[in-house]
């Protein structure tokens, strides 16, 4: 490979982190330490890494529900909010053209997060009412990202989407406190989504300026921390049986 077409493709690799004129202050007149330039790149790479890890952050909640085929534990409820509420960040986001890198994690976090809603009704309700749901939802979406619905409509499901999402974090957290256990959620999802909701904070601040947007995402850093400290106040402890087996065997060795 010639010097030249490297020096292309490191530039056009560059170019989609950020915009032709940091590109020329950083790299043409080697002004390494421009600091709105690198808030932007550093910015623009954290928004596409949380993009990435985005893909599987709930995955493991998938998984261990099907595999205890139950959804115990996990709030209906708060599943349902959760998913309005990135539904409207994925619609206002789109249609207000905001970069892929500010909110295409929550493109994947719907797809998943509609996949959960569908375990826990098939689960816990019924099997007729997991396609009903999914039936209406479709054309809602497609609706919503085709023009379908008006703009103010779109801005009023995001606005009321804050509540929403920190309602159904609140719900979930009373749930597990109600039980005084985390049920069938994981662990893995909640540590990955707390420090998502974490970054994106910065993220907002830096690629939208969005006040909207940005509280969400530090309501949703204090609901998710609020979930994650559950799962170690909440610690499964070894039951007495196992305890006296365990210093049982202690003791024969």
């Amino acid at each position: 490979m010639s010097q030249a077409f490297l020096a292309a493709l490191f530039q056009r690799t560059l170019l989609l982190l950020i915009p032709q004129e940091c590109y020329d202050t950083l790299f043409v007149r080697q002004e390494f330490f421009d600091v709105p330039c690198l808030k932007l790149a550093a910015s623009k790479g954290l928004g596409l890494a949380i993009v990435a890890g985005s893909v599987l952050v709930k995955v493991p909640q998938i998984l261990k529900i099907l595999s205890s085929k139950s959804a115990k534990g996990i709030s209906i409820l708060g599943v349902f909010f959760d998913l309005f509420a990135v539904t409207s960040v994925v619609a206002y986001s789109y249609v207000k053209q905001f970069p892929f890198s500010a909110w295409g994690d929550s493109l994947f976090l719907l797809i998943q997060t509609l996949i959960i809603v569908l375990l826990v009704l098939y689960y816990s309700v019924s099997k007729s009412l997991t396609i009903s749901f999914a039936v209406a939802f479709f054309p809602t979406l497609y609706a919503l990202l085709n023009g379908g619905v008006p703009f103010q409509a779109i801005w009023t499901l995001q606005a009321l989407s804050i509540p929403f999402m920190f309602t159904s974090k609140l719900v979930q957290a009373y749930t597990n406190y109600k039980a005084k256990g985390t049920g069938q959620l994981s662990h893995t999802t909640f540590i990955m989504l707390f420090v998502g909701s974490v970054i994106r904070v910065f993220t907002s601040v830096q690629e939208t300026g969005d006040f909207t947007v940005i509280l969400m995402y530090v309501l949703a850093s204090l609901a998710n921390f609020i979930i994650v400290a559950q799962f170690y106040v909440y610690k499964k402890k070894p039951s007495k049986k196992n305890a006296a087996k365990k210093k049982a065997k202690s003791k024969s060795k």
